[in-house]
């Protein structure tokens, strides 16, 4: 292939890319400051708050994963961390992939780091 072509190919590319992060940053900014009116800066999960300071680590999550369904009554967003939001994908992603219906239940944890402490710090 010739470097013309290449070059042509990766304006092009490069172009596409550059639309595509413009979209999905002005659809994200509307939905993102609505939702930020609408709900408390408080995670919906692990309820962390956040301040102007932190902000741009909370993120809206659709719950029905369709980022194109933005009611302005808020009812397909919630207010997630980074953290929980990337958990909530992984978890999605899963239920996708491996073709179940129903959500797995968490077991409750059973191991108890400091079951002897008490005894660990008399030795």
């Amino acid at each position: 292939m010739s470097d013309k072509l290449m070059s042509a190919n990766e304006s092009k590319l490069d172009k596409v890319l550059a639309e595509a992060r413009d979209y999905k940053a002005s659809r994200e900014k509307g939905y993102r400051e609505q939702a930020l009116k609408l709900y408390p800066w408080v995670c919906g999960r692990c309820t962390r708050e956040f301040t102007h300071k932190n902000l741009s680590e909370l993120t809206v999550h659709h719950r029905d994963h369709n980022h194109d369904n933005n009611p302005s009554d808020g009812t397909n967003w919630e207010l997630l961390c980074l953290y929980c939001h990337d958990n909530e994908h992984s978890r999605f992603e899963e239920l996708i992939r491996y073709g179940s219906t129903k959500e797995a239940k968490q077991q409750a944890a059973t191991f108890n780091p400091f079951a002897d402490l008490k005894a660990m710090m008399k030795k």
